[in-house]
């Protein structure tokens, strides 16, 4: 059985149906279960599904019987999303139906083209996930403090868009509301912009020599993390948000040519500068992004400790951080190559820089600045 932490009851009485198993589908039985909701499984896989169940997801669906769902999760791939809410509707007349694809316009236009009453659905998307995919990837806790977007139309009720809100802050999400088009442009700019330059600049580096690829830090390793994802989820997911995405791209791709025009002759007068205004307008929208918790940007501090690569010395070392009375923003591994010496590097509030060098040296850590 998967282990999660048990909650107090919530706001959702259930039984809630989840129509889908892979990571998100069975993250939401985790965490529904864990707060006392009883969950039923379905999958077009019967493996995804007795996986779903075997770590404690919640029951097939042939065991809800008569008994009548509060709540339908469809947790199905984007391109057959609208098939399966216009099926739950019709199967669960007294239930609220929500969906979880990571693209709603073009849902939400299917479905009302097709005469559907939307005034039990609401899209509804919840901006979690890993690299990893699959039932045996969920947790429970996958979407805490995560945001979870939920997408209304004109049509839905008070009532359903009231149980669309439950669902995610019983799994303690944060709930934020926008329309369709909105979240559409908004996850074009912020999520699926950030996968393909990922997967572009990793495509990249398909037969480098790997003397070459021996030189990479943490730069590299940032930006190409989430080219991991799977690629048929997000041929699904491109293509059905692919008009708000074309014209983020057309963008990229006038500063690309400006940039490549600059330096095909980087000593031209006025290239220095428009080299340095490039960096900046990303320093610009860099800092725009919120700061921990969601609030607003903060600029951080950093300093980096060496340590050796051996068990337990990361977790002294946060340890005495501990001690010493210092909160971390963010933490990021290293590795020295060729060397047996690890790179902590650590961002804390700039008031607290000076004072935690000065205590991890005394400590005897070797801090560089």
């Amino acid at each position: 059985m998967s282990a999660f932490r048990t909650h107090g009851r919530g706001h959702l009485n259930g039984p809630a149906v989840v129509i889908g198993t892979g990571l998100l589908g069975t993250s939401i039985g985790l965490g529904l279960r864990g707060r006392g909701v009883s969950v039923f499984l379905s999958d077009p896989s019967p493996t995804n599904q007795a996986v779903a169940v075997d770590i404690g997801a919640g029951l097939p669906l042939s065991r809800l019987g008569d008994e009548q769902p509060e709540l339908v999760v469809v947790a199905a791939p984007p391109d057959v999303t609208a098939d399966v809410v216009e099926r739950s509707l019709a199967d669960y007349p007294a239930a609220t139906v929500v969906d979880i694809a990571s693209v709603k316009a073009g849902i939400l236009a299917d479905l009302r083209g097709r005469g559907v009453d939307l005034s039990r659905y609401v899209g509804t998307h919840p901006m979690a996930g890993r690299e990893k995919s699959g039932p045996v990837a969920a947790r429970g806790e996958l979407f805490t403090s995560m945001p979870w977007v939920v997408c209304p139309s004109e049509e839905t009720s008070p009532a359903a868009l009231e149980a669309a809100r439950a669902l995610a802050t019983d799994l303690g999400a944060m709930v934020t509301q926008f329309g369709a088009e909105e979240h559409d442009q908004a996850v074009a700019l912020v999520s699926h912009l950030p996968q393909v330059m990922s997967s572009l600049v990793a495509s990249r580096l398909q037969g480098t020599p790997v003397h070459a690829l021996s030189l990479a830090g943490n730069g590299l390793r940032d930006v190409t993390r989430i080219a991991a994802s799977d690629p048929t989820l997000w041929v699904q997911i491109l293509g059905g948000n692919a008009g708000q995405l074309v014209d983020i791209l057309h963008g990229v791709r006038e500063d690309l040519n400006r940039l490549i025009g600059t330096l095909e002759d980087p000593t031209a007068p006025g290239a220095r500068l428009d080299l340095a205004q490039l960096i900046s307008e990303g320093n610009a929208g860099q800092s725009r992004i919120p700061g921990k918790h969601g609030g607003p940007p903060q600029a951080y501090s950093w300093l980096t400790v060496l340590v050796d690569d051996r068990p337990g010395q990361i977790a002294r070392l946060l340890t005495e951080i501990g001690e010493i009375g210092v909160n971390l923003e963010d933490l990021r591994l290293d590795h020295s190559s060729g060397q047996n010496v690890g790179m902590v590097e650590l961002s804390v509030l700039p008031n607290k820089h000076d004072l935690l060098i000065e205590a991890l040296n005394d400590r005897g850590w070797r801090v560089l600045q």
